[in-house]
């Protein structure tokens, strides 16, 4: 049995009933305390056209340290039992953080198309321009959050979303 390595951590172990449900998914704005709205994308198949088309489900995944922000990538795990109706994962690690763009393959911070060691060799090459952002004295993310940026903060609903949950309005807050 092959076993999923990220890191130095073993992220597949076998349970009694077979291996446990591991996902990649996109953190959302949740209003529920504790927890974060994790968008699954998956692939389904279609008998009729024989194509595979890709659905997006929501988790809402237990996390009390507040690990993932909006817009990361991050690892869920199933729960063996769900802690409320809507409550069903848990977040194990944030793989990618929004912001800052990692290559997968080299683990190089990237801009764009280009890696930034490559940017600092034309750099150093041709000169630089005093007006281009420095990336290394930039600050990390979240340092403006409660002034300038709002996204730990849920965001608007839309009107025809009315989904049957556990908790009323007034108990999110």
């Amino acid at each position: 049995m092959s076993t999923l390595v990220l890191g130095s951590k073993n992220l597949i172990k076998p349970t009694t009933n077979g291996l446990r449900q591991i996902l990649l998914g996109r953190c959302y704005p949740c209003k529920i305390p504790n927890a974060s709205q994790i968008y699954v994308k998956k692939l389904e198949f279609d008998e009729w056209i024989k194509m595979y088309f890709s659905y997006f489900y929501a988790f809402y995944c237990h996390d009390p340290k507040k690990m993932c922000k909006t817009g990361d990538f991050v690892l869920i795990e199933q729960l063996s039992e769900p802690m409320t109706r809507d409550i069903t994962h848990k977040v194990l690690q944030v793989i990618y953080p929004c912001g800052d763009i990692t290559d997968p393959i080299t683990g190089k911070k990237c801009v764009g198309t280009e890696y930034r060691e490559e940017m600092e060799w034309k750099d150093q090459l041709w000169g630089k321009n005093p007006k281009a952002f420095n990336y290394d004295k930039a600050p990390p993310r979240g340092w403006q959050e409660g002034r300038k940026d709002w996204s730990h903060k849920p965001a608007f609903r839309r009107w025809h979303e009315f989904p049957d949950k556990d908790q009323t309005e007034a108990d999110r807050n």
